[in-house]
This record gives C-alpha cells, sequence and structure tokens, in this order.
C-alpha cells in the first residue's frame, strides 16, 4: 500500500471532494484525521471507511478558526505519533452567474479570504508538527479557473490563483525542512455539484443552464471530453502523497483532462 503507516488529516472530510481524498488514502493504509464543521457528515465518511477496513477518526474543526486548527493538528501528533499527509478541501463561499458590474464586493472577496485563511492556517498548523520531524506533504485542490478567464464566476479563478501562489510560497520556505506542497488542479466536478438535478447559474455564459447542459460545456472545453472524477482527485492525491512523488514540490499535479495544457 502507497501510505502504509502514514498519518493523514482531511480539512473538509465530509464533502465530496474531502470524502474521496480521505477514502484513498485509508484505502493505501493511511490513519485518517476527518476534520469538518458538521459531524453528521464526518461520521458517515468514517464509517463508510472502516466498512472497508480503514481507519478513520472524527473531529469537528472550522478551518477559519486558528486556535482550534493549531489544538488539533498536535493532537493528532500526540496521538498518533506524528503528522505526515496534510489535505485541505474546504470550500470557499463561491458565487456564480453574476458579472463583476452588479456583484457586491463582499460575494467577489469571500472566496478568496476563506480560500487563503483556511489555506494559510492549516498549512502552517500542519507544518509546524511536520517540522520537528523534517518530513512530510501538505495538500490542496484548485481547478481551470485559476488558469482561464472566464465571466461571471466572480472570485473563484482570484481565489484559487491565490491558492497556487500560496502554494509555491510554502513550498520554498517548508522544502529545507524537508516539507513538499502540491496541490492538484482539476476541472469542475459533477459528482460535486451541490444541486445534481437543478439549474446552475450562468458560467461564463449568458444564460443559467441545466446541470446536463453546464457538464457538456465543461467537457467540451478538455481535450479527453471527460471531466475531473471524484475516482481521478482521490488517486492522484493518495499518488502524490507517497513516496513514489517524493521529488515533486512546488507544484501543480494537471488532472484537467487538457483543459490546462501544461508548458
Amino acid at each position: 500500500m502507497l501510505l502504509e503507516n502514514k498519518n493523514a488529516v482531511v480539512y473538509g472530510a465530509g464533502g465530496a471532494i474531502g470524502a474521496a481524498v480521505a477514502s484513498a488514502f485509508a484505502r493505501e493504509g493511511a490513519r485518517v484525521f476527518l476534520a469538518g464543521r458538521t459531524r453528521v457528515t464526518l461520521d458517515k465518511v468514517a464509517s463508510e471507511i472502516s466498512a472497508l477496513g480503514g481507519i478513520a477518526e472524527v473531529a469537528e474543526v472550522d478551518a477559519l478558526d486558528e486556535g482550534k486548527v493549531e489544538e488539533h493538528a498536535a493532537a493528532i501528533t500526540r496521538k498518533a505519533g506524528g503528522l505526515d499527509i496534510s489535505f485541505n478541501a474546504i470550500s470557499h463561499g463561491d458565487v456564480h452567474g453574476s458579472p463583476l458590474l452588479e456583484m457586491p464586493f463582499e460575494d467577489f472577496a469571500r472566496p478568496i479570504s476563506t480560500a487563503v485563511r483556511s489555506k494559510f492556517l492549516t498549512f502552517r498548523a500542519a507544518a509546524r508538527q511536520m517540522a520537528t520531524r523534517r518530513s512530510g506533504i501538505i495538500m490542496t485542490i484548485t481547478a481551470t479557473t485559476a488558469r482561464q478567464a472566464i465571466p461571471e464566476i466572480g472570485g473563484t479563478g482570484v481565489a484559487f490563483d491565490a491558492v497556487e501562489s500560496l502554494c509555491r510560497q510554502w513550498a520554498c520556505e517548508l522544502g529545507p525542512l524537508g516539507i513538499r506542497v502540491v496541490w492538484l488542479q482539476t476541472t469542475g466536478i459533477p459528482e460535486a455539484l451541490h444541486d445534481p438535478g437543478g439549474i446552475q447559474p450562468a458560467y461564463g455564459t449568458s444564460h443559467p443552464m441545466t446541470s446536463g447542459e453546464l457538464i457538456a460545456w465543461m467537457r467540451d472545453k478538455t481535450m479527453l471530453r471527460r471531466l475531473t472524477t471524484l475516482a481521478d482527485v482521490g488517486n492522484m492525491a493518495a499518488l502524490i502523497a507517497s513516496d513514489h512523488a517524493a521529488a515533486m514540490t512546488a507544484a501543480g499535479m494537471n488532472i484537467t483532462n487538457g483543459a490546462v495544457p501544461t508548458r
């Protein structure tokens, strides 16, 4: 197994992406600590992992609460003997479907401030625990909107661009301590839609779409004519977290199916 004897924390583990990553980590042998704000969803993910023979523990942690994040990371080290992997899958509160000309500043700024704060706090807490053993990897997720100029997505693209820049900054400072920082760059993920059967906000177009229309629109922008799946995210996260990717840091793993070619 790729992550045998590793200890991993996943923030936002109750959401679709966090749950997929946590399950993949557990499948590959990691002991997984599930962190999030909603106990019931965390318990559900933990039960699913346990049913497949994995090890998962749950804690209610708000990734925007500096004190709680630090306390939780330290508690993992005390209990498990160390922290090897940290993955942040916290959502940002994005607002789509409105041009910037009509958007309140608070709606534009929310995903940016939420993304930067949650990443900074969870990265720092994990790094402080990893530094004592001079090893570890810190990970998160971004999307094609960090590289594409798409109308009517509010602060989403700016938030993801900021996250990638933040990752590079952390990587250059943590590298001498043996800690890697990597992000996964994805397309939109249909399985993570909040309302799979509903009408989605206008997303770079002049009119709202059904979920099916939105998925087709995103899919047609890829070279492989497919979108990133939750399985893709989990599998790649497990691989990059493993020692097989020990030389990778300050980098984004492109799993956009060619939507954003890497130069």
